[in-house]
């Protein structure tokens, strides 16, 4: 195996293969990127044994082969060199060693055997669709937020994907809950999308995805079977295993005739929550909302820290309520929503509020209250 690459090339692909790559693993080749020379093609391979990451660049292929390396080591020692420089790679398979040369710079890697290397992308996926990248970022970043972090509950641990109805129209729907807050948002159904099995794509893929798709502007493939989801971004292929679990109905959670509507501007609400909020312990971090017409005193009170109080203006005409939120889970929905007013739809203060906004009717957020 030998070939010529450009270190920029070279350090773009490393950056997105190494992310799935764990620092620490009983596995050894698990540590290792896979590095397969072909058709003037350098390809790239990382794998946790959940998710694995393709990806290949343009190279100068002399001799074609594979073989693995220390993927970190290999991205440190690319990330250092000068820019613009020409990375001369070889493989000596006497000594299993991979040799880097740039400028006046020898690098020599240990490597283990490209057949050792495991594959989880292999089989059939079944179905197949196309969504742009924006649509995707858009159902990940307004969801992603609410994912639960319990491992117990590990099908609450990612977001939900499936097909639903909305009205009158077919769409892809996105759901997070943690169980104290769920986010929805949907997007009308992709042309394939259609009879697509429900699935539960896992938190660290979440993260890899968004991670993929932040500068893209290309369509994504999406590829779904029952045990596995495949994403294609450009010349990125990151390949998952899903969540194998039921999620709730999460429909249930969703109030229906909460009667008490509250419209306030959203920015003046994310001020002042943020504000009145210093004061919240870490651990309870609750913010009482008391509620009468036309205005809105939000409040905390820390037998510890003091106390703080804020007054704004509000659209409400219904009967004086107090209700108490997390100020955090108040934030984050509050943060997603894109335009200026916030309007929240209230029941009494044991029960779940929703939260939308105006002007979007494809989001929309519940909040468990709190007692204060």
């Amino acid at each position: 195996m030998r070939l010529v690459i450009e270190r920029g090339e070279l350090l773009r692909a490393l950056g997105h293969v190494t992310s799935v790559v764990e620092r620490r693993t009983t596995i050894p080749i698990l540590s290792n990127v896979l590095l397969r020379a072909r058709d003037s093609t350098l390809e790239f391979k990382a794998t946790d044994l959940e998710r694995e990451v393709i990806e290949g660049v343009a190279a100068d292929v002399s001799a074609p082969g594979a073989v693995t390396v220390p993927a970190h080591m290999l991205h440190d020692i690319v990330r250092k060199l000068p820019d613009g420089s020409q990375v001369d790679i070889r493989r000596d398979a006497e000594k299993e060693r991979l040799t880097l040369a740039a400028g006046h710079a020898r690098f020599a890697l240990q490597t283990l055997p490209a057949e050792d290397f495991p594959d989880i992308g292999i089989g059939d996926m079944g179905q197949e669709f196309e969504l742009s990248a924006q649509d995707l970022k858009r159902l990940i970043d307004k969801t992603r937020f609410a994912i639960s972090t319990e491992e117990t509950r590990y099908y609450l641990n990612g977001i939900y994907f499936h097909t639903a109805q909305s009205g009158n129209k077919a769409t892809l729907r996105a759901v997070a809950t943690d169980g104290h807050r769920l986010a929805q948002v949907e997007l009308p159904l992709p042309k394939g999308a259609e009879g697509m099995p429900g699935v539960i794509i896992p938190r660290k893929t979440v993260h890899e995805l968004n991670r993929l798709i932040e500068d893209s502007s290309a369509a994504v493939k999406v590829a779904v079977s029952p045990a596995k989801v495949r994403f294609e971004i450009g010349s990125v292929t990151l390949t998952s295993k899903l969540i194998d679990g039921t999620f709730p109905d999460y429909g249930r959670v969703i109030p229906q005739s909460n009667d008490k509507e509250m419209t306030v501007s959203n920015a003046e609400f994310i001020g002042a929550v943020d504000r009145v909020s210093t004061i919240a312990s870490e651990r309870g971090r609750a913010v009482k909302l008391n509620i009468k017409p036309d205005r809105l005193v939000l409040s905390v009170n820390n037998p510890e820290g003091g106390s703080a109080t804020e007054e704004i203006g509000v659209e409400y005409t219904a009967q004086p309520l107090e209700i108490g939120f997390n100020a955090r889970y108040l934030l984050d929905i509050a943060g997603q929503l894109e335009g200026e007013r916030a309007c929240f739809k209230l029941a009494d203060p044991g029960s779940p509020t929703m939260v939308n906004d105006p002007g979007d009717e494809t989001a929309l957020y519940v909040l468990m209250p709190m007692r204060v």
